[in-house]
């Protein structure tokens, strides 16, 4: 390619991790120069406030776009879970490579085992509706941060139990005795989780050509429904919605769950050979 490139990235140990990830993605596939430079975004530096309080999606995303725009940078990486269903005018996702294990987990105790009235804490709509609905006897407070702050908080005694994503605490190399994946049937990720988004200028059509080799085709499917069913839902971090794709022989399988204002939870599933038409129909359905 001939250029140096510069990678844009969040400071968090896990956004480094992904960003040095898709970095060592690009230099197999053009041996290429890669450096990462690293970004504060508005929802690393309000901690002491719920998400849907400062503004939900693009709190983590929309600083990396501002220097992707003005040149600053050439491409950034970005949990895709945290990106807006709209791409900026400009913008694309370049690649969307393979996802890891989307589901979440409770870190602390099993969801069986938890004892009636402990605390769990998660900062997620989402996560707190589906936790409700399974054990309403539970309760639920808020907590903000990174991976390894709310594990921390958990270990000092702030809850029993936190839930996480599987995929943040594996590409950590977190193990513990006090992982418990949660069956999709049981919490239905968010959207893209799993994922990552690799942003770049739609005008850069020699990085869109190298970046086609770290893309994968399937993921990009299955993650293209679950982003059109969050766009059209019109859900973001003020909505509990969740919508998980994924391949089962040679179909895809969607589940999808919303939460009203009472918190009653409905659930949708289905199975398919489209992601995007399966999406619609859970739109529809839970509409």
């Amino acid at each position: 390619m001939g250029r140096a490139l510069v990678i844009g990235s969040r400071g968090s140990a896990l956004a480094l991790v992904q960003s040095e990830q898709i970095a060592d993605a690009i230099r197999k596939e053009a041996n290429a120069e890669v450096t990462v430079r690293v970004f504060s975004t508005r929802g690393d530096e309000i901690l002491d406030r719920p998400l849907p309080e400062i503004g939900g999606k693009g709190l983590f995303t929309l600083e990396l776009e501002q220097a992707l725009l003005a040149g600053e940078i050439d491409l950034a990486v970005h949990s895709l879970k945290d990106l807006p269903t709209e791409d900026p005018e400009g913008l694309v996702l370049g690649a969307i490579p393979a996802r890891a294990d989307a589901r979440d987990a409770l870190v602390g105790c099993s969801l069986e085992d938890l004892p009636t009235g402990c605390v769990v804490a998660t900062g997620s709509l989402r996560r707190r509706s589906q936790l409700a609905s399974a054990r309403p006897d539970l309760k639920v407070i808020d907590i903000r941060g990174n991976v390894p702050t709310r594990l921390e908080k958990r270990d000092k005694g702030l809850c029993d139990a936190t839930i996480l994503a599987v995929a943040g605490l594996d590409r950590l190399g977190i193990e513990r005795a006090d992982i418990f994946p949660l069956a999709v049937s049981e919490m239905v990720p968010a959207v893209a989780q799993g994922a990552l988004g690799v942003q770049c200028r739609a005008d850069d059509a020699p990085l869109l050509s190298i970046l086609a080799g770290v893309d994968d085709e399937e993921t990009r499917l299955c993650v293209t429904g679950e982003r059109a069913f969050l766009r059209q839902y019109g859900g973001g971090c003020n909505v509990p919605a969740g919508c998980h794709i994924r391949r089962v022989d040679r179909r895809f399988a969607l589940d999808a769950v919303v939460s009203d204002e009472q918190g009653a939870l409905r659930r949708f599933h289905c199975a398919g050979d489209d992601p995007t038409t399966m999406a619609m129909l859970a739109v529809d359905a839970l509409a």
